[in-house]
């Protein structure tokens, strides 16, 4: 039987979600609880795979069990072993060919910019001092909407396929002492989301013209882009996919 598993964590002490040879990662911690409360050894597929210190506020994974489950009682017995910076939310049985990566119709991220020095903020967002001028900042993410080739702001020596993606949505909003960015595609390449912060964040502060975005999109070159901003600002906060449940909530 397949299962889909959805949790939470705080990537601040971890080396990003995949499992790493010489790190401490999300996924091992996972497998490790889940194999040893299941007697057996079990290998979780992620919706995707998050850099160091990249958080999630929402991601999914599939596993596959001979056990019937209890949905529950699993999710309560996980969250007594696992780390206070990990959170498992719910269990739900679905289709043996469910799968968590492929099947996923979107995923959204969230980067948060922290306009006041905040010591309550400092692991999740990034302190900007300087002011941005965030109309610029989001007539140029207006700019990347669509289906593009993003390897321009994609880390180099990636092994993909394409860096075709489609974004759907890209939008900076004012909360409180922080600038939000909402951005959500089909697919994200490696270090995405972090080098196109780092690049609009240079059109809010007038280091970088609006003009050059089309421009760079064209080169491909990474070295083009902006900076790839700290990975504390962001998050994994949505996935979406079809219906995927067997029986209803």
């Amino acid at each position: 039987m397949r299962y889909f598993l959805e949790l939470s964590f705080d990537g601040t002490d971890y080396h990003g979600w995949q499992r790493q040879p010489n790190a401490l990662s999300v996924q091992q911690l996972l497998e490790e609880a889940l194999s040893m409360l299941l007697s057996a050894p079990i290998s979780v597929v992620a919706a995707g795979r998050t850099d160091a210190g990249v958080h999630a506020h929402q991601l999914f994974v599939h596993f596959d069990t001979e056990l019937k489950l209890d949905g529950a009682e699993l999710v309560h017995r996980l969250n007594r072993f696992l780390p206070e910076a990990i959170v498992v939310h719910e269990l739900f049985e679905v289709r043996s060919e469910a799968h968590a990566r492929f099947d996923a119709l979107s995923r959204t991220y969230c980067y948060r910019i922290s306009t006041v020095k905040n010591p309550f903020s400092n692991r999740f967002a990034w302190y900007v001092a300087q002011p941005l001028n965030l109309e610029a900042m989001n007539e140029a993410a207006t700019m990347l909407l669509g289906t593009h080739d993003f390897e321009c702001f994609s880390k180099s020596h990636t092994d993909v396929k394409t860096y075709i993606c489609t974004i759907t949505q890209a939008v900076f909003e004012p909360l409180e002492d922080e600038i939000v960015l909402t951005i959500r595609a089909d697919r994200f390449l490696r270090n995405m989301v972090r080098a196109i912060v780092g690049t609009l964040v240079e059109v809010g502060s007038g280091k970088r013209d609006l003009s050059s975005i089309q421009s760079l999109l064209e080169s491909k070159s990474r070295s083009e882009a902006g900076v790839s901003v700290p990975a504390k600002g962001l998050s994994l906060v949505a996935v979406e996919y079809p219906e995927l449940r067997l029986h209803a909530s």
